[in-house]
């Protein structure tokens, strides 16, 4: 029996359960994301055994550094999205729902080929791959998809990873918790305003999931895309690293290089100097592990351990990683490095 991410109002109208929306959705149509309709006062996903990508990736790229690193990952995901930012580097799947009518849309679903859960499981395990990551769009709004596989995956010892805005509601952290090894979540920004005209969310849900993941211990990485003139202000990379070290001074924060794309394309790319002076702000309030993304650069990917220095885990372009852990301690002072190792 598939999960149930919904309540019934009346009249048919329901409300979904997915993210911290909460979109009251009236009989034969969708929430915020496009695709999870209401269909004669039951809430059903559209996308269900229908990814639009289906993939192995390095699990660097997700970008998770301190689980099961060096490994390969089979990714997955949908189209749509309970967000709508204007830099989307995936938009042409993550708003694709938004960008069609309906009936047009189910219409494609509906002649694309099923993968089941099954299936998805099945080819992890002829691959061997030793983890599966919903990514490419928001996992949230393909939960039921993702939960069910989840469940098989777990039961085959294969681990399982989201790649995440962070706006899930309560009840589908609940949910899946069990069923979730690790999870890298973007937070995009420490302004609320950013949240609600960029990317048509808002921050406080998003801060209330972090802190929860972390007391549900799910490994958790964060990242944030550093868009110049919208939130690469010293007040705002202080406030946010401020923000994690509160919570876990050994969370990685992946602090990565913003490209022209979708509705952003008059925005420059970060210079790496602006990233640099997020690194230094996330050392200088005791940050473990600070890494910087979408740049072709060596020293600031590679893994130190925070008490005596040593090189603990080397990354090089385009990917390529060298452990020199061992059982996840450093071997040179033995201090325990955070993450999942194996």
């Amino acid at each position: 029996m598939r999960a149930k991410l919904f309540e019934k109002i009346d009249n048919k109208e329901v409300r979904c359960l997915a993210c911290s929306h909460y979109c009251k959705i009236s009989e034969g149509k969708t929430g915020i994301c496009g695709i999870r309709k209401n269909i004669n006062g039951e809430l059903h996903l559209l996308t269900y055994g229908k990814p639009i990508g289906l993939q192995i990736d390095p699990i660097e790229k997700k970008p998770l550094y301190h689980f099961l690193p060096g490994t390969d990952i089979l990714s997955l995901g949908t189209i749509g999205c309970n967000f709508s930012c204007d830099f989307c580097q995936n938009w042409s799947i993550s708003q694709k729902a938004k960008m069609v009518d309906l009936s047009s849309l189910e219409k494609t679903l509906n002649g694309q080929e099923e993968i089941t859960p099954k299936m998805v499981v099945e080819i992890a395990k002829k691959e061997k791959m030793p983890s599966i990551a919903f990514t490419y769009n928001e996992p949230t709004v393909f939960f039921e998809y993702a939960f069910d596989i989840a469940k098989l995956a777990h039961k085959n010892k294969i681990k399982t990873v989201f790649v995440s805005n962070g706006f899930m509601s309560k009840e589908l952290l609940d949910m899946i918790s069990p069923y979730l090894d690790g999870i890298n979540i973007d937070l995009k920004s420490f302004n609320n305003d950013f949240y609600k005209k960029i990317c048509g969310g808002r921050l406080e849900p998003v801060l209330k999931n972090i802190q929860k993941i972390h007391d549900l211990g799910i490994w958790m990485e964060i990242t944030t895309l550093i868009i110049p003139g919208k939130n690469d202000s010293e007040r705002e990379l202080t406030e946010i690293a401020n923000f994690i070290s509160k919570i876990d001074k050994s969370i990685p924060w992946h602090l990565t290089s913003f490209h022209p794309d979708f509705k952003m394309t008059d925005i420059p790319a970060t210079q790496i100097e602006t990233l640099l002076k997020g690194y230094n702000i996330a050392k200088k309030k005791g940050l473990n592990y600070v890494y910087l993304g979408n740049i072709i650069e060596k020293n600031h990917k590679n893994s130190y351990c925070p008490k005596c220095g040593n090189l603990i885990i080397e990354r090089d372009y385009p990917i390529s990683t060298k452990s020199h852990l061992k059982d996840g301690f450093c071997p040179n002072c033995g201090e325990k490095i955070n993450g999942i190792w194996e």
